[in-house]
């Protein structure tokens, strides 16, 4: 399977979306409406972002919604122990990333979505697009 059209968005793109930070609400917007491409999001995402709009005291209504709306426009990637014990030998410091990075193979998305850029072009078999560059995604 080829991950050309595979697009995988990480978290603190879908956090800052929702939080009304503008660039990702954007970005997000132009990712949602893109035809041709597959979106992908990994259910640790979905569990953080979950957990930073709880601690703010979002209405659940308001979190479920948000939620939904992730599940209607991308396809939700689940991590396993055996995702977690692979991101635990790659070299990079940030453990999360690795764990992203590991989902993200999965579909062999060429993509990352990402306000974290820098620390992504670490992985060599994935390009990293920040909010403010993702029109680049054709």
């Amino acid at each position: 399977m080829s991950g050309a059209n595979n697009i995988f968005i990480d978290t603190n793109i879908l956090i800052g979306a929702y939080a009304s930070v503008e660039e990702d609400r954007r970005c997000l917007r132009y990712l949602y409406s893109l035809t041709g491409k597959r979106l992908f999001v990994s259910s640790l995402s979905v569990a953080q972002l979950v957990s930073v709009f709880q601690k703010h005291k979002l209405r659940t209504e308001r979190i479920k919604a948000m939620v939904k709306e992730i599940t209607v426009k991308a396809a939700i990637l689940s991590f396993t122990g055996e995702d977690i014990a692979k991101s635990m030998t790659l070299k990079q410091n940030d453990m999360e990333d690795n764990m992203q990075y590991v989902i993200s193979r999965k579909m062999k998305c060429a993509y990352i979505v990402t306000n974290n850029r820098r620390d992504y072009n670490r992985y060599p078999d994935i390009t990293a697009v920040d909010a403010r560059r993702v029109r680049s995604i054709e």
